[in-house]
């Protein structure tokens, strides 16, 4: 039993991060790279959007499992003053990773798609505000992300 959730809690965790790192430092920099043309555009919104139900899937899982690894410890989710250090830094980062997925998700990426038909001389003040803050979203959910792989593998060795 053990073993079985541990595997269906990394696979659920590569996939989550790994898209992340694919979309950040492959695809966005291409798309990028060609001066956003439409079709290149296109082809990033569709992967975006092809991945994100595969994030919430990911999600669900990492967070059936993630409980019953720690219960399965000797750690009970439900009692946090009897956390380990390690897990209270991971689960807060963790809770910090879905809110700004679910933000990226229901805010600023349906606004993105809105805000990228607009000519950028035409852009008011906030929907520059909103463009440039989808850039920087999922760069910041990957250092996060990359820091509960971190604070996984040390949490392994407690």
């Amino acid at each position: 039993m053990y073993s079985t959730l541990v595997v269906l809690h990394i696979l659920a965790a590569v996939t989550w991060i790994g898209g992340m790192v694919f979309l950040s430092l492959v695809l966005a920099p291409l798309v990028r790279g060609r001066k956003a043309a439409p079709e290149f555009m296109a082809l990033f919104r569709s992967a975006a959007l092809r991945f994100r139900p595969i994030v919430w899937v990911a999600i669900g899982v990492l967070l059936a499992t993630g409980p019953m690894l720690l219960s399965l410890r000797g750690i009970h989710v439900t009692s946090p003053a009897s956390w380990p250090g390690i897990v209270a830094v991971k689960l807060t980062l963790v809770a910090l990773l879905v809110f700004l997925t679910l933000l990226h998700d229901l805010v600023f990426g349906p606004q993105v798609s809105r805000v990228s038909a607009i000519p950028i001389s035409q852009r008011t003040a906030g929907e520059q505000v909103v463009f440039r803050t989808a850039r920087w979203l999922p760069r910041l959910s990957l250092l996060i992300g990359l820091a509960i792989v971190i604070s996984a593998a040390m949490l392994a060795r407690f």
